[in-house]
């Protein structure tokens, strides 16, 4: 319960302070699509529904290079304070839930040249 306390204050905290004029999807709908994922990215096992569902309405979101930009910063971010995640499981997480995105979910992928 404490991890996903945490991934919900740095979802907000995220949305605090990271915002684009030019993109039209937010960090917090980044965070309210993928917070049924919490518990998957960090132990794994099986995805859940509701999991799968937020991946694709955000990736049915994202369909201009500005929004495709703020998602992957805005999954950087939320990413970069969330204790116990797996990075293996956060990369594959689109191909679990049949999405293919056109950039990788890393650590390493530069937001700045997803198209």
């Amino acid at each position: 319960m404490a991890l996903a306390l945490r991934f919900f204050t740095c979802f907000v905290f995220t949305v605090c302070i990271v915002a684009s004029a030019d993109a039209a999807i937010s960090c917090g709908t980044v965070a309210s699509s993928l917070a049924p994922c919490a518990n998957y990215l960090s132990k794994g096992g099986v995805v859940p529904g509701p999991c799968c569902e937020g991946v694709k309405s955000l990736n049915g979101m994202a369909q201009t290079t500005p929004d495709r930009q703020q998602a992957c910063r805005c999954l950087q971010s939320t990413a970069k304070g969330l204790s116990g995640l797996d990075p293996s499981l956060a990369s594959g997480l689109p191909g679990k839930c049949g999405v293919s995105i056109p950039y990788p979910i890393s650590m390493s992928t530069n937001c700045d040249n997803v198209k």
